[in-house]
C-alpha cells in the first residue's frame, strides 16, 4: 500500500518541509503505518510565521463582515465534506464514525459563532462625556497567533481556535498533533477553496521542537493550547515569559456524583457514554463516579455487566460502541495505570487489559475497566489516565462529595445526577470546576458560552470560545475625541471631566 505524505500548509500551498525528520501515521484499528508527516524545525516555523505576518496587514483591514462571509463559505464546504473528514478522523484517532461526526458538528457550532463577528466586535460609544469630548472603544487583532492542538479532537479543538482568531482579524499558525494530522490538511484545503487569502491560515506539522520554535518566535503574539497539564504549565510559563498571551488548557479528572434520589438508569447510561465513549480519550470524559450514601452497591451492580458487554472494534464498522486507543504506547500507559491500581488495593471488577480482536490482532484495542473501592490516595484517582477506566468512590453525603471534588488538583468539569433542585443548585455553586452538569454527564458548553476549567486544568486568564475567546484574540482600545471648533479654548491642565 502506498504511504501518503501529510505535508505542511504554508502561504496557501502544500509544503514538503526540509528538516529531514519524519513521523509515522498509524491506523489504530490495524496498527499499520498509513503515512508519514514531516516534523518542522525552525526554518519551516519561520516560513509559516513570515507568511502569516505578511498576510496580517491586508486581512486585519478587511471589514469584519467580509471576513465572516469567507468563513460562511468555509462552513458550506465543511458541511459537504463531512463524510471524508469523519473518515479521516477515525482512520487516525480510532473513535467511532458517529463520534467523529459529532466532533465536526461541535466544530461547526464554533464556526457559526465566529461568523457573527461584526456584532461581537461592536464597541460602545459615550457621547459628550465632558468638554465636547466623545469616548468610544474598539477591539483590534493581535497579529500572528498560534494554536497547538491534541490528538483526540483533530477537528473540533482547532475550530475552537482558528475561526474566532481569523474572524477577529488575526492570522494563524496551527501545529496539530503529529498522531492525527490528516484532518487538519483537509480543513486548510477547504479554507483555501472558500477564498481565504494565502498566509492567513498555515499548518506546520511537528513535535515538541516545533512548539518550542513557535514559542520562541518574536512575531507570534499569542498561543492557544489544549493537552496535558505538565505541557500546559510549561507552555504558559515559557510563553508569558516571552511576552506572549497564552491560554493553556490542561488535564482533567472529571467526577460524576450519583445521589440516592437519582434516576439510576439515567445515571448508568450517562456513565457508560461519558467514561467509555471515544475510549475515554476526552478531556471531558468522566473517570470518577462518586456514589453517595446507599446508592453505591446498586450503581456498581448495574455498571459491571454493561462494561463487560461493550461492543469494541474498528470505529468504521457499524454497531461498534468503542474503538481502539490512539497508539500502542498510549495503551501501554493506560494498562500500566490499571495494574498500579490493582497493586494499590482498588477492586477491579471488570478488567479490559489484554484484549485482542481476531479480526484486528495488531490494533490498539483495550476493553473497558471498572474499579470499585478506590481511595483518594491511589494514583488511579489522583492522575489523569485518559483511557476507558472508570473508578467508583463512595461517600456518605453531598458535602463529602463536594469536598472530594474540590480537593482534587484538577477542576475541568463535574456533574451531579439528582431529582432535587436544592441539591443541584448547591452543587453548581459550591463545586470548584469550570463546567458543571446537572443530569448532564459531559457539560461542554455551546460555542456562544466559553469552555475551560479551574485549578490545574487551565493556565491563563481566558477560557476558549464565547466572549472569553473574543477577548483573548483582541486588544481593547479606548478612544477619546474632540473636533476643532468645539466650545472652549486655551490650555486645560485637568483630566477630562
Amino acid at each position: 500500500m502506498t504511504k501518503r505524505l501529510v505535508a505542511h500548509h504554508i502561504a496557501g500551498l502544500p509544503h514538503p518541509g526540509q528538516s529531514g525528520r519524519f513521523a509515522d501515521i498509524r491506523d489504530p484499528a490495524t496498527g499499520l503505518v498509513t503515512g508519514h508527516i514531516p516534523l518542522a524545525d525552525q526554518p519551516e516555523v519561520d516560513a509559516a510565521v513570515a507568511a502569516a505576518a505578511a498576510a496580517f496587514a491586508g486581512w486585519s483591514q478587511t471589514p469584519a463582515a467580509r471576513r465572516a462571509r469567507i468563513l460562511l463559505r468555509f462552513r458550506e464546504l465543511l458541511e459537504a465534506a463531512r463524510e471524508p473528514l469523519a473518515l479521516a478522523i477515525t482512520a487516525e484517532h480510532g473513535k467511532v464514525l458517529a463520534d467523529a461526526q459529532g466532533e465536526i458538528s461541535r466544530g461547526i457550532d464554533a464556526l457559526e459563532f465566529a461568523c457573527g463577528i461584526p456584532h461581537l466586535l461592536s464597541g460602545r460609544h459615550s457621547d459628550n462625556v465632558g468638554g465636547d469630548i466623545d469616548n468610544w472603544n474598539l477591539r483590534q487583532p493581535l497579529g500572528v497567533v498560534a494554536g497547538v492542538t491534541p490528538f483526540n479532537f483533530p477537528v473540533m479543538v482547532p475550530m475552537w481556535m482558528f475561526p474566532l482568531a481569523l474572524a477577529c482579524g488575526n492570522t494563524f499558525v496551527l501545529k496539530p498533533s503529529e498522531v492525527t494530522p490528516g484532518a487538519t490538511l483537509l480543513l486548510a484545503q477547504l479554507l483555501t477553496e472558500a477564498g481565504l487569502p494565502p498566509g492567513v491560515f498555515n499548518v506546520v506539522q511537528g513535535d515538541a521542537v516545533t512548539v518550542d520554535a513557535l514559542l520562541a518566535h518574536p512575531d507570534v503574539r499569542a498561543l492557544s493550547f489544549v493537552g496535558s497539564t505538565p505541557v500546559a504549565q510549561k507552555l504558559y510559563t515559557a510563553g508569558t515569559a516571552a511576552g506572549k498571551r497564552v491560554q493553556a488548557l490542561g488535564g482533567a479528572k472529571n467526577h460524576l456524583v450519583v445521589m440516592p434520589d437519582a434516576d439510576l438508569n439515567q445515571a448508568v447510561d450517562a456513565l457508560m457514554g461519558a467514561a467509555y465513549g471515544s475510549a475515554g480519550e476526552r478531556c471531558m470524559a468522566v473517570s470518577v463516579a462518586v456514589a453517595v450514601g446507599e446508592v453505591g452497591d446498586a450503581l456498581v451492580a448495574a455498571l459491571a455487566p454493561r462494561v463487560q458487554a461493550l461492543r469494541i472494534g474498528d470505529g468504521r464498522d457499524p454497531g461498534v460502541e468503542m474503538g481502539p486507543l490512539v497508539s500502542h504506547a498510549h495503551r501501554s500507559r493506560v494498562e500500566a495505570a490499571v495494574s498500579a491500581g490493582v497493586a494499590a488495593g482498588a477492586r477491579l471488577l471488570v478488567d479490559g487489559r489484554g484484549l485482542q480482536l481476531a479480526q484486528s490482532p495488531d490494533g490498539f484495542f483495550m476493553g473497558g475497566c471498572l474499579f470499585d473501592q478506590v481511595q483518594v490516595s491511589h494514583a488511579l484517582y489522583q492522575q489523569e489516565i485518559f483511557g476507558p477506566v472508570l473508578c467508583v468512590l463512595r461517600v456518605p453525603d453531598l458535602s463529602a462529595a463536594i469536598e472530594l471534588i474540590n480537593r482534587h488538583p484538577f477542576g475541568n468539569g463535574a456533574a451531579c445526577f439528582t431529582r432535587s433542585a436544592a441539591t443541584a443548585r448547591h452543587f453548581s455553586r459550591a463545586v470548584q470546576a469550570g463546567m458543571i452538569g446537572i443530569n448532564v454527564p459531559i457539560p461542554v458548553p455551546m460555542a456562544w458560552h466559553s469552555f475551560g476549567g479551574w485549578k490545574s486544568s487551565l493556565f491563563g486568564d481566558h477560557h476558549v470560545l464565547g466572549e472569553e475567546g473574543v477577548r483573548f484574540y483582541t486588544r481593547y482600545k479606548s478612544v477619546m475625541q474632540r473636533w476643532p471648533g468645539a466650545v472652549g479654548g486655551g490650555a486645560d491642565f485637568l483630566l477630562p471631566v
